[in-house]
């Protein structure tokens, strides 16, 4: 199979580039969607270059985009593999210009994403990890690539460093709040992120956080890219019953609730499995 990840990574520089164009001018033309979430020229002109741009490197694999027209699930649940894409993940934080945006592709293959790109215009920071042949995650910044590894717990934990949670800022407080303290009943020292976007999982992917937990609605397209990375760098990214987050399983695009952790082999259903909900 030709190695789509050189070109993949092409391909979200340049949506990054429109992207940042639009950053740059006083008005983004914000519309509201049905589902009342907010678009900008910004999302279009990125989904435009992406969609198009797959087409010409790899036309024999079709395209979800979340600009994209709805496709049915009669059609979406025979494909094998597919690309998954966000044009611009964080849109509200794009509005609010605080910088945390970000362009994801991923490639799925039977439900499982098993390559992802995740570019961060204004940093011009790109996180990138495939499993299919050798398996590796990687950071390229300031014109250098260095190798990314999630963070291993034990020895972590041995030198009396805190845990580091990374969560959103503006969803599944409430749940959160109730997750922490049976996670302080735990770890005798916690720190926590607040951070928009994919890049919560990048930083578990990059060995900088230990848990993410999402309590609240995301679509598959916010995941797929940063979950391909997070696992490419040895981490896992699972659901409510602590198994893999899937795609392309049922009608609608919504992931449950989930967690992504950095050290698959710490005991977390001691904390996360507890009959609640979580």
């Amino acid at each position: 199979m030709l190695d789509l990840l050189p070109g993949i990574m092409e391909i979200s520089r340049k949506a990054g580039n429109a992207i940042l164009d639009v950053y740059a001018e006083d008005s983004f033309g914000i519309e509201i969607k049905d589902d009342d979430s907010p678009l900008t020229r910004a999302d279009l002109a990125s989904h435009r270059i992406i969609v198009n741009s797959l087409a010409q490197m790899a036309p024999e694999i079709p395209v979800l985009s979340e600009e994209s027209d709805p496709i049915d699930f009669s059609e979406r649940k025979h494909w094998r593999q597919y690309f998954l894409v966000d044009p611009l993940d964080g849109t509200k934080e794009f509005i609010n210009r605080n910088d945390e945006f970000t362009v994801n592709i991923a490639l799925i293959e039977n439900g499982t994403p098993v390559m992802g790109v995740v570019f961060v215009p204004v940093q011009n920071v790109l996180y990138a990890g495939t499993q299919l042949g050798k398996r590796s995650a990687f950071i390229e910044k300031q014109g250098r690539r260095s190798p990314i590894r999630a963070r291993q717990l034990a020895g972590h934990l041995k030198e009396n460093r805190p845990v580091t949670v990374v969560a959103s800022r503006r969803h599944g407080v409430t749940a959160l709040s109730e997750l922490m303290r049976r996670m302080e009943q735990h770890f005798p020292k916690i720190e926590t992120i607040n951070m928009g976007s994919s890049l919560k999982l990048c930083l578990i992917a990059e060995g900088k956080a230990d848990f993410y937990p999402r309590l609240a609605p995301t679509s598959e397209w916010d995941t797929a890219a940063a979950q391909a990375i997070v696992e490419a760098a040895g981490g896992v990214v699972m659901d409510a019953g602590l198994h893999s987050l899937r795609y392309n399983s049922k009608e609608d695009i919504l992931n449950p609730d989930f967690f992504v952790v950095g050290d698959p082999d710490y005991p977390w259903e001691s904390i996360l499995n507890t009959g609640s909900g979580t």
